[in-house]
């Protein structure tokens, strides 16, 4: 792969969505209301009380007395002082809420408990014909309960927190009075949070108390990423990675683990040692994906779940030797012997062996058999599962009739083996032999999944190069340069140019690959790059190689196996549908 330059540092203008909101340009209309009761089915509104602000300034106000269609309860009119005469001249909710809601338009809802002025407002909405404006709304006892502690204040009620805040309106019941208060109790909560690093939007509506204050304070961290596609490595005070992650903005990324978007319990801890984030640009997300799987795989990051190990790949062998057998290993080796995999576990390579085993009557003992046959016969000679070679009953000549059965299985048609099973099944089944006969289907799919990615993946491993492009919304091309399984390089054409110049430049200063004695890379490397090229509009440039999949292979198979399987179960779990090149590579603007 190439290596990362200077220019692919450059910066980048930021967009909105990267920036935020800032607090300072939010339009927020703080609102508070007054009932009949607390059951928004089941009571009315009686008074509308609305400030606008921005910017700490006062935009406007909204009040109004609603009269509702029963009277008002005693203990109501007590506790507001809302009476039913001075409501008996009042507008009804029906044109009152169309006129909140044009006053209440492209602002964000703040309300003391939220929750209950919110569903009447909905409420009320839907009772006179309007669709509810998906508003976002802050909750100021929410955000109270973050950041006022019970020794300042006894309680997060809006009369407790006015005078916490200096409130210049006392909160007594009434809509207009409390939404008042409300705004300079607002405006108290965000000068808090924004001394702890909170200055968009964005960040405040993700406060929550998951994320600690030291978290917050360690937001600059990301302030000055590139937001540009690539890796980033978050590393502890040595220097030490602690997580490699990919993003196809790497700041924006960044910032969520410093907010409650993150909520991944493993990941405040990682922040809480993080003292440095090192970004890595990358011309394209392949290439970001593939530097993220090997950088994860050189440092084994603590707080990396995945991928971390694959050398712990585990495979199935067919050995070379006179007798041949299967062999559960965990290195792939330029030996000439047949591979099967990767197993995520022993025990899935486990039923794969003994799925074989039901159906090909290759030898189970371990260890070197000589050709004179001077051992002694093992039970499963005497079942007719085994042929004897450790005898001499079976010659190497008999016996690599057994070993080509093997072959074909692992490499071209493994519809016979399957249908084998599937009688075996059958059988079992007929004989009311459930638990048995669910034993052998699962082995047959722990099979058909294992050749699946050996097939899938070995063709790809194979080429000496592939060279692919992908047309890119903007204009240019992505280009793609894969040698035996391994991406050696990207590069990206400028909107207008011909591409070619660009593929010939890619091909030159690409990764060389030696014909690898192992896998040139690991499985899971191998089947990103295959994704990539499955993608719709993908085109081959150059093949040096053969592209195909055996006619009655495991990838057929299995999609009769799995019909209801997710196409992206996991990195190397989708059947091959090779790209073809469409049409030759042509400029675009």
């Amino acid at each position: 792969m190439a290596p990362i330059t200077v220019a692919d540092m450059k910066a980048v203008q930021g967009t909105l969505d990267d920036l935020g909101t800032a607090l300072a340009d939010v339009t927020f209309v703080v609102v508070d209301l007054e009932t009949t009761g607390g059951s928004a089915s089941a009571s009315a509104i009686t008074e509308f009380g609305a400030v606008k602000v921005r910017g700490g300034v006062v935009l406007g106000e909204f009040q109004t007395l609603v009269k509702p269609s029963e009277p008002i309860p005693a203990f109501i009119q007590v506790l507001t002082g809302i009476t039913d005469r001075m409501v008996a001249q009042a507008p009804r909710i029906e044109s009152v809420m169309p006129a909140f809601l044009e006053f209440a338009r492209d602002t964000v809802l703040v309300a003391h408990n939220a929750g209950f002025d919110i569903s009447f407002l909905k409420a009320a909405a839907a009772a006179t014909g309007h669709e509810w404006p998906r508003f976002r709304v802050l909750d100021t006892v929410h955000l109270a309960r973050q950041l006022v502690n019970r020794d300042e204040c006894r309680n997060h009620k809006l009369s407790s927190l006015a005078v916490l805040f200096n409130a210049t309106t006392t909160p007594d019941h009434r809509a207009l009075h409390d939404a008042r208060a409300t705004v300079d109790v607002l405006h108290g909560l965000l000068e808090r949070v924004g001394n702890l690093g909170v200055h968009t939007l964005e960040e405040l509506s993700s406060y929550t108390q998951r994320v600690t204050p030291a978290q917050r304070r360690k937001r600059f961290l990301a302030d000055d990423l590139p937001a540009a596609p690539g890796v980033y490595i978050f590393k502890d005070a040595t220097g030490r990675p602690l997580y490699v992650g990919t993003s196809r903005n790497i700041r924006v990324r960044a910032r969520n683990y410093f907010t409650a978007s993150e909520q991944r319990t493993r990941m405040a801890e990682m922040v809480g040692l993080a003292t440095s984030i090192q970004p890595i640009v990358c011309q394209t997300t392949l290439e970001a994906q593939v530097r993220e799987l090997r950088l994860i795989a050189a440092h084994k990051p603590r707080y990396n779940r995945r991928s971390r190990h694959p050398e712990r790949a585990i495979w199935v062998k067919l050995t070379v030797e006179p007798f041949p057998r299967l062999s559960i290993v965990r290195q792939v080796r330029a030996d000439g012997a047949r591979y099967v995999g990767p197993f995520r576990s022993r025990t899935s390579a486990d039923a794969a062996v003994a799925a074989v085993h039901e159906v090909i009557p290759l030898r189970q003992c371990s260890g070197r058999l000589s050709t004179k046959g001077s051992g002694s016969e093992c039970v499963l000679a005497e079942m007719g599962r085994c042929g004897a070679p450790c005898s001499g009953r079976q010659t190497v000549d008999e016996y690599a009739a057994v070993v080509a059965e093997a072959v074909g299985l692992i490499s071209g048609d493994a519809r016979p083996a399957a249908n084998a099973l599937r009688e075996r099944m059958a059988t079992l089944s007929g004989q009311e032999r459930f638990e048995d006969a669910s034993t052998i289907r699962d082995r047959l799919l722990h099979l058909v999944r294992a050749m699946a990615r050996t097939q899938r993946i070995a063709p790809l491993a194979a080429s000496p190069e592939l060279v692919a492009a992908r047309r890119v919304d903007a204009g240019g091309w992505e280009l793609v340069c894969v040698r035996h399984g391994r991406l050696a390089g990207t590069s990206v054409s400028p909107p207008g140019a011909d591409p070619l110049p660009y593929v010939a430049s890619l091909r030159a200063t690409a990764e060389v690959v030696a014909v690898p004695v192992g896998p040139a890379a690991s499985a899971e490397e191998t089947e990103i790059i295959l994704r990539w090229l499955e993608e719709p509009g993908v085109r081959i440039v150059e093949l040096d190689g053969t592209w195909s999949c055996p006619v009655g292979g495991a990838g057929g198979l299995r999609a009769s196996l799995e019909p209801g399987r997710p196409a992206d179960v996991a990195p190397f779990d989708r059947d091959p549908a090779p790209a073809v090149a469409a049409a030759p590579l042509a400029p675009t603007g």
